[in-house]
């Protein structure tokens, strides 16, 4: 789209929307079904965009599990997303898909895509019915707060322009991939009048792996009596010899386990990536919010692999005593036991050569092999955002009580979820819920 006001008076309208992902759209798309006039503001050339990443390998749109388990994804904040999902879940979702012409089909893991996969289809579908209903775009419009006045600012173009608007919509994102829109500078804005706002932190996100390869050999002695004297180990990220050899390569078909200082537990089979300076991927982000919280709360976070989750420890170590004769050490684990490339890599760099040499030593760090993360990796390169407006600063219509006819929708509110379809259903689950709140703020009659 290439739309861009001009307006030097101040642009009056009945709702304004500022942010153009799927909550900011869903709330325009029900408040023009009811009848208010909406203008839509976005800060980007074109809205959607991280909609449209999202959906680069794959739209996945929602999950088809009960919805017992769908809202139990939601953690802390199950009671106050359950409500929405109630009124918009995944049926809805698919119906809601179905209705643009976009049909979807259920994956062998339970999520639900489009036919077709892609996101452009739908958000192309979808925009051309917003505009039927009368929904006015502004695109380059970079919300920069209030004036003395109580009007939005905006930045655009052309100079700044002031738009009033009887009810507000703010759907403008967490923090994550900034250079689509979403970079949190709103949070200041919100705090100066006095709303509530938890930290913005990375939400299904890599991890820094912290290099005990580079300590001594007693720290790496310490390392395998369960990380005693970890503080002594000094750096961030991999060997340069296994980042060079390993880095962009998955860990497929592998156990990821973890316990937390305060008993909080994790344990699923999966895959991931490692990365230039540690890990990322599915498996780890499905983690994330759990390492996240303990490397805050101590310092680190050590998770274990277990790199043939296939078979039992009493035969890990069957095959790792077996006699090999002239053979390498590797070339036996590769035929006794199908370990080699960057699973037989991680054991050489986590265990040494000392340790990857002891057969006790290997045998039980090939079942569960410990893996101490020193960081999350940056906010801003993070699929998600945790933290940000507090549920208890809104009425349960999602309207801010220190800022009334000001609604809030979407990332950025304090919530989060793994990946699998839950946090764009949830996406949409608050923009219908808020665009109800703005319908009753708009006909009350002190509003009138």
């Amino acid at each position: 789209m290439t739309e861009v006001s001009t307006h030097r008076a101040p642009l009056k309208c009945e709702a304004a929307i500022v942010g153009g992902g799927p909550a900011g759209l869903m709330a325009a798309q029900r408040l023009a079904q009811a009848g208010v006039r909406v203008h839509l503001f976005d800060a980007m050339p074109s809205v959607g965009r991280k909609f449209l990443l999202a959906g680069k390998g794959g739209l996945n749109l929602t999950h088809s599990e009960p919805a017992d388990a769908f809202a139990a994804r939601f953690g802390a904040r199950r009671a106050q997303i359950e409500p929405m999902l109630a009124d918009f879940g995944a049926d809805q979702v698919k119906d809601w898909a179905a209705r643009l012409g976009v049909e979807t089909f259920v994956g062998t893991s339970g999520r639900v895509f489009p036919v077709g996969m892609k996101a452009a289809p739908l958000l192309r579908a979808w925009l051309a019915q917003l505009r039927g209903l009368g929904v006015q775009f502004h695109t380059r419009h970079r919300w920069l707060g209030w004036n003395e006045q109580g009007a939005l600012r905006f930045a655009t173009p052309t100079g700044e322009v002031l738009v009033q608007a009887r009810a507000l919509v703010l759907a403008l994102g967490g923090a994550s991939w900034p250079q689509l829109g979403s970079d949190g500078a709103w949070a200041p804005w919100l705090e100066a009048r006095g709303v509530a706002i938890a930290p913005l932190q990375p939400a299904n996100c890599g991890f820094d792996v912290l290099n005990l390869a580079s300590g001594s050999a007693e720290t790496r002695r310490s390392f395998l009596r369960e990380l005693v004297g970890l503080e002594q180990a000094p750096a961030h990220g991999w060997t340069p010899h296994f980042r060079e050899r390993f880095a962009g390569q998955p860990l497929k078909s592998v156990g990821l386990s973890f316990t937390g200082s305060h008993g909080q537990a994790f344990a699923r089979r999966g895959e991931f990536v490692v990365t230039e300076t540690g890990i990322e991927g599915s498996l780890v982000y499905a983690a994330s919010q759990w390492l996240r919280d303990e490397i805050a709360a101590s310092g680190h976070a050590t998770l274990h692999l277990d790199l043939l989750p296939e078979h039992d420890a009493a035969r890990v170590e069957a095959e790792v005593r077996h006699p090999r004769g002239a053979r390498s050490l590797s070339s036996h684990l590769k035929s006794r036991l199908g370990l080699d490339g960057v699973k037989m890599g991680l054991l050489h760099e986590v265990l040494g050569r000392e340790g990857v040499h002891d057969p006790v030593a290997l045998a039980a760090a090939i079942k569960a092999l410990p893996l101490t993360l020193a960081a999350p990796r940056p906010v801003a390169e993070a699929i998600s955002t945790a933290g940000g407006v507090a549920f208890e600063a809104l009425d349960p219509k999602g309207m801010l009580s220190a800022i009334p006819g000001v609604f809030c929708a979407g990332e950025m509110l304090d919530w989060e979820a793994p990946t699998g379809g839950y946090l764009l259903t949830a996406c949409l689950a608050s923009g219908a819920r808020v665009a109800d709140g703005v319908q009753q703020f708009l006909t009350e009659p002190a509003q009138g």
